[in-house]
């Protein structure tokens, strides 16, 4: 990706976010906080190479070759050259990882206090747990396995802030592993990524049921965060929803429907998860239940699909489900990741892709709406 033309700039949008990197200190982080045995020379000027490849589209390390193309270095200084990007990246351990970790809970930190944040960082803030496959083709890449999707990739955990599209945390792992795995410190450390860059009001984690586990409920717990979290159908939910009466349902206003009509119905009742252990958990059950559509085959009696989360927060049952179904806004912040620098993982080192992961986030992280806005303020 590349051209000779001396008078063009095929990226000039790169400005805002160049001139953000350049307020928040980005390249200055990077260069006090990540310290390689070899080849960690000018290091912030490697990272943000790297950065503005994705957000100019690239997603492989050849691509950075585009902040050197035409008039590009006469915006951007210390551009390195991709052999130098790839030999930089390699070069990373997992403990230089932890410190680009490092970085990026700076930076966030230092977005949200310029403002480019949540609007209130005093009032209630939701993270967005999730995880999602990153295929690759080949087998040449360390870590990459097939996992439960069939598909050989990486399973990077995620977690998000909904109300700026932020990614707060992300975290490599290999393909094959479990979609919780891990979960209990992740979210310890996201909350304390979040309580770090400003946020004092509650928080609450929406998760789906991947993340149904009695160490997620327990930590939630422990870190004083409120919860909404997907369960699965095994038999003692579904004798919950079972045995709840018919007058407790309730009708989901939908748009031009009336209750005679509506497609779904809300109920709630009280569970105890993981009742027969040493610590159980007493929560409200909610329940959303669907009716078949029209024209489909219907049975002698009339069926439906139920989808039920627990949560401790409290409010009415129809705002806590639906505010609950908003977690699948975190499926736009995954798209709009791999829309760039996570349309793959480049490199054939584990922790060379575990390091474009964390670079793809802060390039994600500093190109929101609210972020870019403190280019002009």
């Amino acid at each position: 990706m590349g051209f000779d033309e001396p008078n063009i700039v095929p990226c000039a949008g790169l400005l805002a976010p160049a001139l953000l990197a350049q307020r928040t200190g980005l390249a200055e982080l990077v260069d006090e906080r990540v310290h390689l045995q070899a080849h960690g020379a000018h290091g912030g000027s490697k990272a943000l190479t790297v950065i503005g490849s994705m957000l100019a589209g690239g997603d492989s390390i050849d691509d950075t070759s585009v902040l050197r193309a035409g008039a590009t270095g006469e915006l951007f200084n210390a551009t390195c050259a991709p052999s130098t990007v790839g030999t930089w990246l390699r070069s990373f351990r997992w403990h230089n990882i932890r410190q680009l970790d490092a970085v990026s809970r700076e930076l966030l930190a230092r977005l949200w206090a310029a403002g480019g944040g949540p609007k209130d960082l005093a009032g209630p803030l939701t993270i967005d747990l999730d995880s999602t496959i990153v295929p690759v083709y080949g087998r040449g890449k360390q870590g990459a396995a097939f996992g439960y999707t069939k598909v050989r990739g990486y399973h990077p955990q995620l977690a998000t802030c909904p109300e700026t599209g932020q990614v707060l945390f992300c975290r490599l792992r290999g393909g094959n592993a479990g979609a919780a795995r891990g979960a209990k410190s992740f979210l310890t450390e996201t909350v304390s990524r979040v309580r770090h860059a400003g946020a004092t009001g509650p928080l609450t984690v929406r998760a789906d049921s991947a993340f149904y586990s009695q160490a997620v409920l327990l930590t939630a717990r422990t870190l004083d965060v409120r919860f909404s979290i997907t369960v699965r159908q095994d038999p003692k939910i579904k004798a919950a929803i079972t045995a709840i009466p018919e007058d407790a349902w309730r009708p989901i206003p939908y748009w031009l429907s009336t209750p005679e009509v509506s497609g779904a119905d809300v109920a709630e009742t009280t569970y105890t998860c993981f009742a027969h252990t040493k610590t159980p958990l007493t929560v409200r059950l909610i329940v959303r239940r669907v009716r078949p559509t029209p024209g489909s085959q219907l049975a002698l009696f009339t069926s439906y699909n139920h989808h039920a989360f627990v949560t401790d927060r409290q409010g009415d049952v129809l705002e806590t489900e639906a505010d609950h179904r908003r977690h699948a806004v975190v499926e736009q912040t995954i798209a709009e990741l791999k829309s760039a620098g996570l349309a793959h993982l480049p490199s054939g080192r584990f922790t060379a892709n575990a390091a474009w992961l964390a670079l793809a986030v802060m390039a994600t992280t500093s190109d929101t709406p609210s972020a870019s806005s403190q280019v002009t303020s």
